[in-house]
């Protein structure tokens, strides 16, 4: 591919982190393009225009009846079609914050590898109680199919959520997630080695903002296309954008491997579609 892969980006009814994530796209090399749900829904557009599509954070019909259950339910009804044609023709897609728990409430997450739309996991309250906004540290499955996260181990991001910690019914679905390395990405603690971080057991409160179980903070499905996390990696694409930007102890490495998300996904897109 040698033109530069166009990016659908949702918006409407609540939807409010959408032209950060058109930006950073575009910084990434694609063409973004900001399109309503309801272009989709009615036929006036298909995501068969576009070789990514990018479900971004807000709160979508106000959170009623659960963060990201009613767009999760129009998607998964309205865009059925579209949305498996899309998946079967390798093209990636990615949910942030609220746009992760509309690919879970829709079931393309965690999934299967031809979309049955079952939901088989969810994200509820967090332990706190309370709306969290504040950084986190991430580390990532280097054994994990997830084609946005390549070569990238550890990155700091914020998270702005009140429905973030990742359920499943059974540990067994959790092990099977494990097994198949779709747990991408998890909370751990800054003061550990880089690529030391991951652990099931439970981290405190703040390192893990939500009470997650095994601390999850991100899961793909079984292709490695679909992906899916609470923390907004948009939000973090320049060191100037830290807390800590003017401190000495700002890893600089870490921050740029945000805009790595993107820029694999635009990577693998030009490479295979």
């Amino acid at each position: 591919m040698n033109e530069k892969p166009k990016v659908a980006v949702l918006f409407g009814f609540g939807i409010n982190c959408d032209r950060e994530t058109a930006a950073v796209f575009e910084l990434a090399g694609a063409v973004s393009e900001r399109v309503h749900v309801n272009h989709f829904v009615n036929g006036e557009r298909d995501l068969s225009e576009f070789n990514i599509l990018a479900v971004p954070g807000g709160f979508s019909f106000g959170d009623h009846l659960g963060s990201g259950r009613l767009l999760g339910n129009r998607m998964r009804f309205a865009m059925r079609d579209q949305l498996t044609a899309f998946i079967e023709a390798g093209k990636p897609i990615i949910g942030i914050c609220n746009g992760f728990q509309v690919l879970v409430k829709t079931g393309l997450l965690p999934g299967r590898e031809i979309p049955d739309f079952e939901q088989r996991a969810s994200l509820t309250l967090n332990n706190s109680g309370r709306y969290e906004d504040r950084w986190v540290t991430l580390e990532f499955d280097s054994d994990s199919p997830c084609i946005w996260t390549k070569d990238i181990t550890r990155i700091e991001c914020p998270v702005r959520h009140g429905e973030g910690k990742f359920v499943m019914p059974s540990l067994s679905d959790l092990d099977s997630l494990h097994e198949n390395n779709q747990i991408v990405t998890r909370y751990v603690d800054p003061s550990t080695e880089i690529g030391q971080g991951i652990t099931d057991e439970p981290l405190p409160f703040p390192i893990c903002p939500n009470g997650s179980i095994r601390n999850i903070a991100g899961i793909c499905d079984p292709t490695g296309l679909v992906f899916g996390l609470m923390p907004h990696p948009e939000a973090a694409y320049a060191t100037f954008l830290h807390p800590h930007h003017t401190r000495a102890d700002v890893n600089e490495s870490i921050l740029g491997e945000c805009m790595q998300i993107f820029e694999n996904a635009v990577k693998y897109v030009k490479s295979n579609i």
